[in-house]
């Protein structure tokens, strides 16, 4: 079955046929740079950066008393560069405007268990009304900061429900395509040509049927596509996910990667060697890599003289 929806999408792709559009999608301007912080950007520094695309949080810190204001984000844009708010919609996260204390002794029906990787990040059931609610309570903060789009993390999120058997994998699967849909919908009624970019998950693809997707994102970001830290992967392992992005990238849509290869030790020996491997196969498939940090913290933006931006 998969395989016929996988053989029906690339049809879909290459005619431009399949499902009725939902949203006028405006493409993401061509860009060659990007970067990725998510705790304590200063928008003066994003102004200045040199990148021509920037991922970073609504606020400093993930809080509500820690959000940008209108001012703040303006200033970014004035100075070229696009502003993409990160939204985690397949996680709950317990430092949010949104979280209920009580939550974590009485759970509301929808929020899963915690992330054992990351403390203080709940799975939730995403296709539950309450939970629906809450990401577009979050789209409008964003829109009125004056973000020029969304950057949804957590998209893979089917794949733990359908491992625990909550949902059939690809009755999950579609569940989230249709939320993604929703949300992209919801966001340009906000913000005028809003950009949606997704991370990661891109085995949705292999249950979008409709190509729905491709129809309604601004572009797809993945991590650790070629290193696991600062570990090579397998071409086997690389190929797999290559194959699916590719169609991405055949629709017209960017495709961004980030691989946290760089171990902080300066840029000379394996450092600079490891980095420059991962963006020489990056940009040899025609995505726009993004070096950052080994430690995953993405707590600056990590600027290369002469390499990135």
């Amino acid at each position: 079955m998969k395989k016929l929806i996988f053989a029906f999408l690339l049809f879909s792709v290459g005619c431009g046929g399949g499902g009725t559009e939902t949203s006028t999608v405006t493409p993401v301007p061509e860009v060659k740079s990007w970067g990725y912080q998510l705790q304590n950007a200063d928008p003066k520094e994003v102004a200045s950066s040199g990148f021509e695309l920037v991922v970073m949080d609504y606020s400093r810190d993930g809080t509500s008393s820690g959000e940008y204001s209108p001012t703040e984000i303006e200033e970014v844009k004035r100075a070229g560069v696009i502003p993409i708010a990160y939204l985690s919609v397949g996680e709950a996260e317990d430092y949010r405007f949104y979280w209920n204390p009580k939550w974590s002794h009485n759970p509301p029906e929808w929020l899963g268990e915690e992330n054992p990787e990351w403390r203080g990040n709940y799975a939730v059931k995403y296709w539950y009304p309450e939970w629906k609610e809450i990401v577009y309570s979050y789209v409008d903060r964003i829109a009125k900061e004056g973000f020029r789009g969304i950057y949804l993390d957590k998209v893979d999120e089917f794949e733990y429900w359908g491992e625990r058997g909550e949902l059939p994998e690809e009755e999950a699967a579609e569940r989230m395509v249709d939320f993604i849909v929703d949300i992209a919908n919801y966001c340009r009624e906000k913000i005028e040509g809003c950009y949606v970019i997704l991370q990661n998950g891109e085995r949705l693809l292999q249950f979008d049927s409709e190509g729905k997707l491709l129809r309604v994102i601004s572009g797809w970001s993945v991590e650790d596509l070629f290193y696991d830290g600062t570990s090579p992967l397998t071409e086997e392992e690389i190929s797999e996910r290559t194959s699916l992005l590719d169609l991405v990238k055949g629709s017209g849509k960017p495709v961004f990667v980030v691989d946290y290869v760089d171990d902080g030790s300066g840029y000379e020996g394996e450092n600079l060697s490891r980095i420059e491997d991962f963006r020489e196969k990056a940009l040899e498939k025609g995505y726009i890599p993004y070096v950052a940090r080994s430690d995953r913290e993405l707590d600056e933006l990590v600027v290369i003289p002469g390499v990135q931006p």
